[in-house]
Parts: structure tokens; C-alpha cells; sequence
């Protein structure tokens, strides 16, 4: 199963906003995977195959084996779904 990290700068609020709708996104499309959301220093020493963040966090993260992509808003859910279609299905 793959493993998504998604996070935020505390990895309180905003983090499992967008943990719920990158697990609807990932659902509606049938993906199976392990969705946790955790803060920006926690993510760096964590195994991910991808990480989910904002683009200022993104540069942060850049040195991880993980593929890190960029959602500006973790609210919109059709960023999200094109995000998701265009790094992570086929």
C-alpha cells in the first residue's frame, strides 16, 4: 500500500483538512493508501512514498526520498483530484 503524508507547518489543523480530502480523493478514484498528516520537521524523517504540502513547506521537503507535490489549497478539491491525477495515477 502506498504511503501519503500530507502536511502543514504545526501538522495540526490544516494537515488533516487535507489528509480527509486527499483520503475522498483517493477513494473516489479506488487508490489504496495510508494517508497521515503530520508537521514539516516530523515528515522529514519519515517514510512516504508521497508527500502532499503547501509550496512554502515543498523546499523543505525537497531532500526526501518521497515525491513531494503542491496543493495551495487544501480546501479545493479539484486541485487536489488534479494534483493526485497528475502525480500519482499512471
Amino acid at each position: 500500500m502506498i504511503k501519503v503524508l500530507t502536511v502543514c507547518g504545526l501538522g495540526q489543523g490544516t494537515s488533516l483538512i487535507l489528509k480527509m480530502n486527499v483520503e475522498q480523493v483517493l477513494g473516489e478514484k479506488g487508490i489504496q493508501a495510508d494517508v497521515e498528516h503530520t508537521d514539516v520537521s516530523s515528515a522529514s524523517s519519515m517514510q512516504a512514498d508521497y508527500i502532499i504540502t503547501s509550496k512554502e513547506l515543498a523546499e523543505s521537503l525537497q531532500d526526501h526520498s518521497a515525491k513531494v507535490f503542491i496543493v495551495n489549497n487544501y480546501f479545493d478539491m479539484d486541485e487536489i483530484n488534479k494534483a493526485i491525477d497528475e502525480n500519482m495515477v499512471g
